[in-house]
């Protein structure tokens, strides 16, 4: 559980400071929760994605100094706890289904992740990037999907979640490169995963923000 992982191009060593890049740039996690935070006042989901936000960038960097087993789980769990949570708010108050609906999409997620990343593993070099590998899709799925359910406000919100998937994409291929590109860049690209994914994530709640605002409804 505590043997140390040297997963990314930039450690070269066990130290805590091995890697300085990938560590520090999880402060953009941060910086972007507590944007957000301010921005969502009486939104109760979107400010428990603020949290979960500012979680996944303390797991982040406890797996970035701490590179091990158990780090590695800080790191990924909170990042799954978003998922499920936007997954959660997006079928209730974007697509507008209630009742089980919403608890439906959540427990489907990880066996539809498990066999869409098996598959886009199997056709792409993705490597361990392949886990995260269909939330893009799921994003643009949910994006036609809000756009067909209200054609005004749907609209704008599935082309906010078309963007944030498009970032996603732009995330994944820097977290890909990280191992390839080594050899001629020392420092990796894994830091640019984490700038662009605390844009994205913090983009992700600004588009719930700005639909139930455009809804002029509570969130429930």
């Amino acid at each position: 559980m505590f043997q140390p992982i040297d997963a990314y191009c930039e450690r070269t060593s066990a130290a805590y400071w091995a890697e300085p890049v990938n560590a520090l740039t999880n402060v953009a996690f941060l910086v972007a929760a507590l944007i957000m935070w301010r921005r969502t006042a009486g939104l109760p989901l979107a400010r428990a994605m603020c949290g979960v936000l500012g979680v996944i960038g303390l797991g982040s960097w406890l797996f970035h100094t701490h590179a091990n087993r158990l780090t590695a789980l800080m790191d990924v769990l909170p990042i799954l706890g978003f998922i499920l949570l936007y997954l959660y708010a997006a079928t209730r108050d974007l697509l507008g289904r209630r009742g089980w609906w919403p608890w439906i999409a959540v427990a489907g997620f990880l066996p539809y992740a498990a066999g869409a990343g098996a598959v886009l593993g199997a056709l792409l070099p993705l490597g361990s990037s392949a886990a995260y590998a269909p939330i893009p899709p799921l994003i643009l799925a949910y994006a036609w999907a809000v756009g067909r359910v209200a054609p005004g406000t749907g609209r704008r919100t599935g082309r906010g979640l078309a963007l944030g998937a498009a970032i996603l994409v732009a995330s994944l291929t820097f977290r890909t490169l990280d191992g390839p590109v080594c050899a001629a860049l020392p420092l990796g690209t894994h830091f640019l995963w984490h700038l662009l994914n605390a844009l994205m994530l913090g983009w992700m709640i600004e588009v719930y923000r700005r639909h139930m605002l455009a809804k002029g409804q509570p969130p429930g």
